[in-house]
């Protein structure tokens, strides 16, 4: 009997693995290659940036380019090495690129530069780094949903939805504080 292809995400949260950072460096050249000088700054993102926290095993990138049309253009640079382009995928001013399939591997927040979004996200990998008891409990709080939420994404997201919006509002003000320190 042949088994059954699916098409379903398997959700899953892991212990931090210390190979991610390399991962993203590899993929950052890759990036950087396709893309040339409209590329100003690529920053690798989300959990798996943070050393110590259990993560969806999905190296997130910020890309900050320049001209957000000219990427448009440069979509088939970044298929000839996996992404696949989604568009703004819900939030306006964003390009959203996937790689690895179902099981996705890759995924690229690009915004042009000075978009609000790249001080948030990058906000809130830097409270999470320098506060570790948080950054524990976000995970704790991912592994918990993880089986509630039976593989749905939307679930999962909205079950993180009220950590992640406290948060980031603490992590703005705490950049802002310290942007000011300097």
């Amino acid at each position: 009997m042949k088994q059954a292809i699916t098409n379903t995400r398997t959700l899953i949260v892991v212990d931090y693995d210390p190979s991610w950072p390399a991962n993203f460096n590899s993929e950052r050249s890759l990036i950087t290659k396709m893309l040339g000088n409209n590329a100003i700054a690529i920053h690798h993102i989300g959990s798996t940036s943070v050393e110590g926290l259990a993560a969806k095993p999905i190296i997130d990138i910020l890309l900050e380019v320049s001209c957000l049309n000219e990427l448009d253009n440069q979509s088939q640079q970044l298929a000839e090495i996996g992404y696949v382009a989604k568009g703004e995928n819900g939030i306006t001013g964003r390009r959203y690129f996937q790689k690895g399939g179902t099981q996705r591997s890759h995924q690229i927040h690009a915004f042009q530069a000075q978009h609000p979004a790249i001080v948030r996200h990058l906000a809130f990998r830097d409270y999470l780094m320098g506060h570790p008891d948080i950054a524990n409990e976000y995970g704790k709080l991912k592994r918990a949903l993880v089986p509630k939420c039976q593989n749905c994404m939307q679930t999962y997201m909205a079950g993180k939805n009220e950590f992640i919006q406290h948060h980031e509002r603490l992590a703005l003000d705490w950049h802002r504080q310290s942007s000011q320190e300097l």
